[in-house]
């Protein structure tokens, strides 16, 4: 009974997780004002802020002075928050420049780049279907190229550094919370500096602002850690396999979000491109689906 209550929760975590993660576009639209590096700044320093506030009250401080006395796991950590930091501004500034469609395509891309990557670099063996996934989505995206003369360099590059991301950090042994703080702390001070030396403009300044945009400025550390703590929390319930099938929520929403809402125009090139990825993602889960049943089969 007490596992089908965690199975419950990590459901509804998880959910909570993603729709988060969809939703993030409309908080960033509402700073479309703002340019986008300033954005990042104030994400770093205020998820910096309330990750070091839960980990004072989870007292995991060892933790992370463990880290910094690794010089090995410090490296690895430096080469991850520079890609971290990288793909955050990448994503604010596709949002904010009538991108959103992009970043729903690179995050539908990312799982499928993940198993390719599984592939070539960590020794990992698909099966046929998974082959089948993954070779539909490079024709795809080959379509788009060779038909119509364009490459979604911005979808790629949100799906590439999220992916090299995600292979950096299973190089370490560093839980998520704690592993974040610490790529947050080693931006904070190349944030700070931007702070402190760029040219002024209209927002830079928290006094010439009203108390509600200040707000919503420092609101980029909750709308980075919440989705975030949600997921861990989630993984600790659940299946990594069974989290994977809810990982569409926050593209599918974003998509939502860049036709209906945002009226951004979906072209001919990627109707074509979103098709051959739809599909691959559907072949991909029914791959994980039976890879479940056989690992339940056998392990009974």
């Amino acid at each position: 009974m007490l596992m089908n209550t965690n199975a419950k929760q990590g459901v509804f975590l998880a959910i909570a997780a993603y729709f988060m993660w969809g939703v993030i576009p409309a908080y960033f639209k509402l700073l479309d004002s703002v340019d986008s590096v300033e954005i990042l700044m104030h994400r770093i320093i205020w998820s910096s802020l309330l990750l070091a506030i839960i980990i004072s009250v989870k007292q995991n401080w060892m933790q992370i002075s463990n880290i910094f006395r690794s010089p090995k796991t410090l490296v690895i950590l430096v080469a991850s928050s520079a890609i971290l930091g990288f793909n955050w501004w990448l994503f604010i500034w596709a949002i904010n420049n009538n991108h959103i469609l992009d970043a729903s395509l690179g995050y539908y891309i990312n799982p499928l780049l993940n198993v390719g990557l599984g592939m070539l670099l960590l020794g990992e063996r698909l099966s046929k279907l998974q082959y089948a996934a993954v070779s539909l989505a490079f024709i795809g995206v080959a379509i788009q190229v060779i038909t119509f003369g364009s490459f979604p360099i911005v979808a790629f590059a949100l799906a590439t550094s999220f992916a090299i991301y995600g292979l950096i950090r299973k190089m370490v042994s560093v839980d998520s919370v704690s592993g974040l703080l610490v790529e947050s702390m080693l931006l904070v001070i190349p944030a700070f500096l931007y702070w402190w030396f760029m040219v002024p403009t209209p927002s830079s300044n928290f006094a010439d602002n009203s108390i509600g945009f200040n707000l919503l400025l420092m609101s980029a550390g909750i709308v980075t850690t919440a989705p975030l703590l949600c997921f861990v929390a989630a993984a600790r319930r659940l299946n990594y396999s069974t989290m994977g099938f809810f990982q569409y929520i926050g593209p599918s929403i974003m998509f939502i979000f860049g036709v209906f809402i945002y009226g951004e125009q979906v072209g001919q090139d990627r109707w074509v491109t979103f098709g051959f990825i739809w599909t691959a993602l559907v072949i991909y889960s029914i791959a994980s689906i039976l890879k479940i049943k056989k690992d339940n089969k056998a392990a009974s």
